[in-house]
């Protein structure tokens, strides 16, 4: 007969339920902070991967291929096991000793830079998708390369690839669960520290999943508002 006596009261009896409260708070602002980094560096490399210059498309590209096509955990281990080594002794030691929450930070721009060169992906499969003479367009009117991109191309884009975007910040809530590899107590790493105080991993890891679910369905349904408000007839077919 299954044996296993289940104990839902560790989810909140103290100290397990403030553990992952904290660890829930800690998923939340490590993501959204890990996302704006996302979609201004991702924004960027996007435009140096679509202007006509040699130089800027191979240092996009460039960038895209590294970073995109090396696994988040390997780059987050790099970051922060192996690139401190590199450094002078003295750097090292004062990194490890003085930076406040150093996983923690390590997490937010690891994660930042990793999910830039997907988002980057996006914005350009969004740019690319406007016709030329929206271009030519903006170019008759007097607007110099960077206003063109400024104030037309890219809040077009941006209208357009909602739907991918959607699903980017989706993968970055769901990245940060791997940042409790360095020692970040998030929704999971904290869900695991509860159950080796207490051995009831099945109730901590059901709702470690429980709030990834709720967590990702609330971004699901506030994209869906921003796309309803946003959506371009014609580029954006459906209203809803």
């Amino acid at each position: 007969m299954f044996s296993y006596e289940f104990d839902w009261g560790v989810l909140w009896r103290h100290p397990y339920g403030q553990w992952m409260l904290n660890g829930i708070w800690t998923t939340i602002h490590l993501s959204l902070l890990a996302w704006c980094i996302a979609v201004m560096l991702g924004l960027v490399v996007a435009v140096f991967r679509v202007l006509p210059n040699r130089t800027t498309r191979f240092i996009g590209g460039f960038y895209v291929e590294v970073i995109r096509n090396t696994p988040y955990l390997v780059q987050l281990f790099f970051w922060y096991f192996a690139f401190p080594t590199i450094l002078p002794e003295a750097t090292e030691k004062w990194l490890y000793n003085n930076v406040p929450d150093l996983p923690y930070w390590t997490g937010v721009v690891c994660l930042g830079i990793y999910t830039a060169s997907r988002v980057g992906e996006q914005f350009r499969a969004g740019m690319l998708s406007i016709p030329p003479d929206q271009y030519q367009a903006a170019f008759s009117t007097g607007l110099t390369t960077y206003q063109t991109y400024r104030y037309v191309i890219i809040p077009y884009a941006i209208r357009i690839i909602i739907p991918p975007f959607t699903t980017e910040f989706l993968t970055c809530f769901k990245n940060s669960a791997l940042t409790m590899t360095i020692g970040v107590l998030e929704t999971t790493g904290a869900s695991y520290l509860i159950d080796s105080y207490t051995w009831h991993g099945l109730e901590t890891t059901t709702a470690a999943t429980v709030v990834y679910i709720v967590l990702t369905l609330s971004v699901v349904v506030f994209m869906a508002w921003v796309e309803r408000k946003i959506y371009i007839p014609g580029m954006i077919a459906r209203k809803r």
